[in-house]
């Protein structure tokens, strides 16, 4: 009986709130005082319990009495209102390694890559061992770039292999202290494939190699070089990297033959070393474009900026003011998309409008040729007839 008495107490704490199983155990305590033995109870037992029981009614009433007065500050502890008891809904389980991703708006939806280009410029490179930033970087716009029509399919050819010394916080592509050592017959591989696609420009880019004494700039120049021996009219375009800071590198490059000389900045001044590795640098890219311009005055030069990454309308203008100073004719912006929940988030995904906003207002300021939208990445579409009647224009000139 006693266990009885026990098990109502614990049912009217559930019911009715902590008041109500002190009230609950009173009551069953007075119902063990008033009862007799039974069965093998002696008169002896049957007294002793009726004695522990009228104490302990008493004890509990009196119990009650406090807790009744402290009442409302044991619920907002417990918080649990008076009156019953209500459990948190469960949290949903997710799985391992899951991150919610915040949804990308409309405008930067594409269709998947597909096309009797697309499927042919995959093959050949498949063929040939060769790495495209296309695939590496997990470009939105490789279907459109890869399955152009009338001249404007593009491929960019990564070389140096497709490991990174840097590691960019906006960059997909592996890294590595110690990559491997750069492939001896790339430059051949490339000319066979350029010639095989019957392409008429093409873009070369590669990781950055500061284990390598000249940064890749040799490799860089014999691959323009043995290109141009086997088609002099092919339209040629190098996306370097700054070399650190080595302008007889810039230099070795810009002289090989080279049509277009690109390097990006990628960000503002202010958010250089969020977005980039260390080593690199606004002024020290700025450099290398205007080092490429006075040796190659003839060169056309070309840099980008993502957006989307914190930076103030008043700082994207400072940057074209900078490139624009710095002899760049060809400027390219678009929107930062984050390649995996590793790399750093997208501060805004920023209107199609305000992209408008920026091709008007370069165009306005002097840049012979601007690309600006969400999906507009470096690269993109480089086999323009525009950009092309420009470098056909400056080689008539040079001659």
């Amino acid at each position: 009986m006693l266990l009885g008495a026990v098990r109502a107490a614990v049912a009217g704490r559930l019911a009715t709130g902590p008041v109500g199983g002190v009230r609950a155990a009173s009551a069953a305590a007075k119902a063990l005082s008033g009862a007799g033995g039974s069965g093998a109870t002696s008169g002896t037992e049957s007294g002793t319990a009726s004695r522990l029981s009228g104490k302990g009614s008493a004890r509990l009433d009196e119990f009650a009495a406090r807790l009744e007065a402290e009442a409302p500050m044991l619920d907002a502890f417990l918080g649990t209102p008076r009156g019953g008891v209500t459990m948190p809904e469960p949290r949903p389980r997710r799985k391992r390694g899951f991150v919610e991703r915040e949804p990308k708006p409309e405008w930067l939806k594409r269709d998947m890559p597909r096309g009797a280009n697309y499927k042919r410029l995959k093959n050949s490179l498949d063929g040939l061992d060769l790495n495209t930033v296309c695939e590496e970087a997990k470009c939105p716009n490789i279907g459109e770039c890869w399955g152009g029509k009338d001249g404007t399919a593009t491929a960019t050819i990564m070389l140096l292999g497709d490991t990174c010394t840097r590691a960019c916080r906006f960059c997909a592509i592996k890294t590595s202290n110690t990559p491997p050592p750069p492939d001896a017959d790339e430059p051949y591989k490339v000319a066979k494939a350029v010639t095989d696609w019957g392409l008429d420009y093409v873009v070369l880019t590669s990781v950055d190699r500061d284990d390598l004494p000249d940064g890749g700039s040799g490799h860089f120049a014999q691959t323009i070089a043995h290109l141009k021996s086997l088609d002099s009219e092919l339209t040629v375009e190098a996306l370097v990297s700054d070399f650190a800071g080595d302008l007889e590198a810039v230099a070795r490059v810009a002289e090989s033959g080279l049509d277009v000389y690109a390097h990006n900045v990628e960000t503002v001044e202010r958010l250089q070393g969020v977005v980039r590795d260390r080593r690199a640098g606004y002024h020290q890219s700025l450099t290398t474009l205007r080092e490429a311009k006075r040796v190659t005055p003839d060169i056309v030069t070309k840099s980008n900026i993502m957006l989307g990454v914190g930076e103030t309308d008043a700082e994207v203008q400072a940057t074209m003011d900078d490139l624009l100073e710095a002899g760049v004719e060809i400027l390219t912006l678009g929107q930062y998309l984050r390649p995996t929940p590793r790399h750093m988030k997208v501060a805004e995904y920023v209107h199609p409008d305000k992209f408008k906003h920026w091709q008007v207002t370069g165009e306005a300021m002097g840049f012979k040729y601007v690309a600006s939208g969400p999906l507009v990445r470096s690269s993109y579409r480089a086999g323009e007839f525009a950009i092309k009647a420009q470098i056909k224009k400056k080689r008539a000139a040079a001659e």
